[in-house]
């Protein structure tokens, strides 16, 4: 038997729920549902759950409510029970006819004392789980009967496992390292002579209560995979909040008692991912797995996974209005041992070997089904992947048998015919050209060649850059530079290139989710005079349309915004905060300090 793992760690936690779930309607958030979804999948739940007047239903204030013959419910929670999340429960609750609710939330009771504002020494000495206790009869009293039965428990569903040795924290996409521009909100509650010059000033005395919450339901689930694990940690950080997460880690009160009985030591090292956006947003080139998280749509609710059409296996033609009528396919396959192998295969090889190791695993499945696969020796190609997919396509049992498999296989084709991997190489060659030539060209060159790839819509070809794709290769170009002194020219060429983005965001006919995200559209001060002619003022502002779009400051200290949003060495989810006209440099435009 293998010893613990990242694995079993988040397989042991989901057993505990599963013996909780027989005849349930089960109510999970979106954290609990992709760890859910990369550990054993919904279909082991749906087994143990074994009734089909039950349900997976996702928690959210319009959930439906349980009917009389759906007297048991349970609520897999990822965050702490408290504030909105007791109202939901309330809600749907109360509009259900329950009889015996369990709540089962990721979040230690320790974490919950902490959040009720109990001291710690008063908590060492606490007897039983008051804070659950106490909501196990608001339960009852919501079902309408207090001999009811109810349940509160933690479990510590902290991990995504990705691969054996990859794992996410879906529930924590959102920590994110403060920002320079954060230090204004943190010290507008500090007096004048207890300002903080800079981010390395800051201690966990210093932050927001929010994300202090944060910080510790994170410490809380770490301490509980070092006891699954057997070991008693060493914590190192690189950054400002790495260093605090290490320190509250370090000082967790109740992991004391693990610690002295542990058999095993590990090594954990935070790091800010603001210190390496290079690492994050360049395009290496080497990895299949890096181009289909960054090239296919996001899976709905997910911070990792991606949707794979499926049309190709069935009798609809691939237009674009069929996509929506089949539920997608995914990179995540827990269940299927062959599928799990070539996705791991995937995450630990080249690019040109991940491909053959594709085709190679389509073969061998096809001929144990005895498929009239042709067999073709030398470069892979999509047409020659999705030939041998297509085998499957009217053999039922052939596609019950390797489903999994062909959700990879068709997620690496889908991956390898996107217009987003066919300028995979002009980021590549732009990026080592940087590279090359860093240490000669000055920033107000570097950015005069790329004013010229900065184009409108309507005069952008398919290999030209859209304005997510520019805002990635500044983020690079800067990231890559560093520290810049900066002069007149340097203000000059930020200054064009600043306004030729805003023009392109202005002239763009629809603007991507994340543009969407980091954009507002401003109103005009004046509307119209009393005559119903435009003022003065509005064709000043009109003339100088580009500002009626604008990247401002939305960073909320307690709910910072991820750079990854989980993704492994994807750049799909970055942020970009900007307040337009208020920067000194592009530098600090693209939030990472500097003049």
């Amino acid at each position: 038997m293998s010893g613990p793992s990242l694995l079993s760690f988040t397989q042991q936690s989901w057993e505990q729920v599963l013996g909780k779930v027989k005849r349930a309607v089960v109510y999970l958030d979106a954290a609990c549902a992709e760890s859910l979804h990369w550990s054993c999948g919904p279909t082991r739940l749906l087994e143990a759950v074994g009734d089909p007047a039950c349900h997976l239903r996702e928690f959210e204030p319009s959930a439906l409510g349980g009917g009389a013959q759906q007297p048991k419910a349970v609520f897999v929670l990822s965050c702490l029970l408290k504030g909105r999340t007791v109202e939901i429960l309330k809600s749907v609750i109360c509009r259900s006819r329950f009889q015996y609710c369990v709540v089962v939330t990721a979040v230690s009771h320790a974490v919950h004392l902490t959040a009720n504002h109990v001291p710690a020494a008063a908590a060492a000495e606490m007897e039983g789980q008051p804070v659950f206790e106490q909501l196990e009869e608001k339960l009852c009293e919501w079902m309408g009967n207090m001999s009811y039965t109810a349940e509160v428990l933690h479990v510590p569903l902290l991990l995504a496992p990705a691969a054996p040795h990859i794992a996410l924290t879906p529930a924590f996409a959102s920590l994110f390292p403060l920002l320079t521009q954060d230090l204004h909100l943190l010290n507008s509650a500090r007096p004048d002579k207890r300002r903080l010059g800079s981010l390395g000033e800051m201690d966990a005395s210093t932050l927001t209560p929010e994300l202090l919450l944060q910080i510790r339901c994170l410490v809380s689930g770490l301490s509980s995979l070092c006891e699954h694990l057997g070991v008693r940690e060493e914590c190192f950080a690189v950054g400002p909040l790495s260093r605090i997460i290490a320190a509250d880690l370090a000082n967790y009160g109740p992991a004391k008692n693990r610690r002295k009985i542990a058999a095993g030591r590990a090594s954990v090292v935070f790091v800010d991912r603001t210190l390496d956006l290079t690492g994050a947003v360049g395009h290496h080139g080497d990895s299949l797995v890096e181009k289909m998280l960054s090239a296919l749509p996001q899976l709905p609710g997910h911070t990792t996974d991606v949707m794979v059409n499926m049309v190709e296996l069935t009798a609809l033609q691939p237009q674009e209005e069929n996509h929506s009528v089949l539920a997608p396919g995914c990179l995540a396959q827990p269940n299927d041992t062959v599928a799990k192998a070539l996705w791991e295969a995937l995450l630990n090889t080249k690019h040109k070997e991940a491909v053959m190791e594709v085709r190679r695993h389509l073969v061998e499945a096809a001929s144990r089904e005895n498929l009239p696969i042709k067999m073709s020796m030398g470069r892979v190609t999509p047409a020659q992947l999705t030939s041998y997919i297509q085998l499957f396509k009217n053999n039922l049992r052939a596609l019950v048998n390797h489903c999994g498999l062909l959700q990879l296989g068709l997620a690496t084709v889908q991956t390898l015919k996107h217009p987003q991997t066919a300028k995979w190489d002009n980021f590549l060659a732009f990026e080592r050209l940087l590279l090359q030539s860093i240490g000669e060209l000055t920033m107000t060159v570097v950015l005069n060649q790329l004013l010229p790839m900065i184009k409108p819509s309507k005069q952008r070809a398919s290999d030209d850059y859209n304005p997510e794709e520019l805002l990635i290769l500044l983020i690079y170009t800067y990231s890559i530079t560093g520290e810049l002194a900066v002069d007149k020219d340097m203000v000059e060429a930020e200054e064009k290139v600043k306004k030729a983005l805003a023009q392109v965001l202005c002239e763009e006919s629809e603007l991507s989710p994340l543009l969407q995200r980091i954009t507002v559209l401003l109103q005009p001060e004046c509307n119209k005079n009393e005559t119903g002619q435009r003022t003065e003022k509005e064709d000043l502002w009109e003339q100088d349309g580009f500002l009626l779009r604008f990247l401002r400051i939305q960073l909320p200290i307690h709910m910072a915004h991820t750079l990854l949003e989980g993704q492994i060495a994807a750049y799909r989810g970055f942020e970009i905060f900007v307040l337009w006209r208020k920067v000194k440099s592009l530098n600090q435009l693209l939030g990472m300090g500097g003049g």
